[in-house]
């Protein structure tokens, strides 16, 4: 007893280190630390203990495991907490109907009916298979970054399809006796693990769409203003040309009695209706012009100085969503630790945009105060707090990815500098 109680246990911790680190990746939160590992532990391990010493079921050790670990999820990587409930509940459900897939499979290659049952040898044999099997995949998740999320809807799909065909075909076999009831239940929630994957996707793609949506509308009030800014400078232009022997007038004036100071402030007048319209950059391409634009406003209100040369080839292949992930995430990043510079005259931020045939260059370059972490080669977040901090840089790579380009980051002195090449085709 004490064997199975020890086997439960590390089962367990297995299951919340392997579920937290995959909603992690399917959440875009905070990946686990040791803290959330510790937590995570911890509680699975009370849990586990509580079910053991009082008999309960494996429904309720499941249900408990569930909720602790979306509590964890929530609190400690900031996850959302009905989808850490919902991803949590269909992974303890996958786990629980896979492990009785490769229990029954295991016992019909070896002709055993031992296998079915944990507390022997040979079922906690197939049960640690199962475990095993979780804690490569978890490693492959962790290697593999990039993985895209068509890619991990297709083979998610597959799985799912795969345990249905599985628990259909042992209603064939005549090794091992298995209950109708119990073919009938496990058939159910394959089906059920099949619509979840399905709707998770679905959830997934409405949150990207309605986020693109949001940028769209952000982009149109940005375009009614800059409209009327420019009607407005125009009005201003007609206006100047119109009174402009009025003016010349009182320049000639001014200065035929040297009052230069008031000339200049004469002149200064005169050109600050229009210096909203010439301080704005103007690509053609709506997102760039929203995104710097945008940036370059909360910049001043930082006392950031923002300087930018752009050179953005018109109608590519380049996704809106992936140039705000590339272009605003690095915008963003520099803009933060641009204004944690104590003085404000050193903070700068420089974004440089040229095209070299078929390949964009995107390099923004910024001071910062606070000293750079590498871990594994990469660079690591300084924030503390939970959320989606630290995925910045992570979600600029991987958009450059998918247009056969990539990302650099490198620093001189008090200069970070983040360099994403991407290659487009015209359109």
């Amino acid at each position: 007893m004490t064997l199975v109680l020890v086997s439960d246990i590390l089962r367990a911790g297995l299951r919340v280190i392997v579920c937290m680190c995959l909603i992690s990746r399917l959440l875009q939160v905070k990946q686990p630390d040791k803290k959330s590992i510790a937590a995570g532990l911890a509680g699975v391990f009370a849990i586990t203990v509580a079910m053991f010493l009082t008999g309960s079921s494996e429904f309720y050790r499941a249900a408990l495991e569930v909720v602790w670990i979306a509590v964890c999820s929530n609190r400690l990587l900031g996850a959302d907490m009905r989808m850490g409930l919902f991803v949590s509940i269909y992974y303890e459900i996958a786990v629980s109907f896979w492990t009785f897939l490769i229990m029954a499979g295991m016992g019909i290659v070896f002709h055993s009916s031992a296998f079915l049952n944990e507390e022997t040898m040979d079922g906690q044999a197939a049960v640690w298979l199962l475990h095993i099997l979780l804690f490569v995949g978890m490693l492959y998740l962790l290697k593999n970054q990039d993985i895209a999320r068509r890619e991990a809807f297709r083979f998610a799909s597959a799985v799912s399809a795969a345990g249905l065909i599985a628990v259909i075909t042992l209603s064939e076999q005549t090794v091992l006796v298995i209950s109708d009831d119990t073919l009938s239940t496990w058939t159910i929630l394959s089906v059920v693990l099949m619509m979840s994957v399905l709707v998770f996707n679905m959830n997934r793609q409405y949150e990207s769409e309605k986020e693109l949506a949001k940028l769209k509308s952000e982009q149109a009030e940005l375009l009614e203003r800059d409209y009327t800014t420019l009607n407005n400078a125009y009005a201003v232009n007609a206006k100047l040309f119109h009174d402009f022997h009025n003016h010349i007038g009182a320049l000639r004036q001014f200065l035929t009695h040297e009052k230069y100071a008031e000339a200049v402030r004469y002149l200064d007048e005169l050109q600050e209706p229009v210096r909203e319209m010439t301080d704005t950059v103007w690509t053609g391409d709506e997102t760039v012009d929203y995104l710097i634009n945008s940036k370059a406003a909360l910049a001043a209100k930082g006392r950031i100085q923002l300087q930018a040369q752009v050179e953005f080839p018109r109608h590519t292949n380049i996704r809106s969503a992936d140039l705000c992930a590339i272009l605003g995430n690095l915008l963003d990043n520099a803009l933060e630790a641009a204004g944690q510079v104590p003085e404000p005259e050193a903070r700068f931020v420089r974004l440089t945009i040229r095209r070299i045939n078929q390949m964009l260059v995107i390099k923004v370059e910024n001071s910062f105060a606070a000293s750079l972490i590498q871990e594994g080669g990469e660079l690591k977040t300084t924030k503390t707090e939970g959320g989606l901090h630290g995925w910045g840089l992570k979600s600029a790579r991987t958009a450059a990815q998918k247009y056969d380009g990539m990302m650099q980051t490198s620093c001189t002195g008090n200069t970070f500098r983040a360099v994403a090449t991407l290659c487009f085709d015209g359109v």
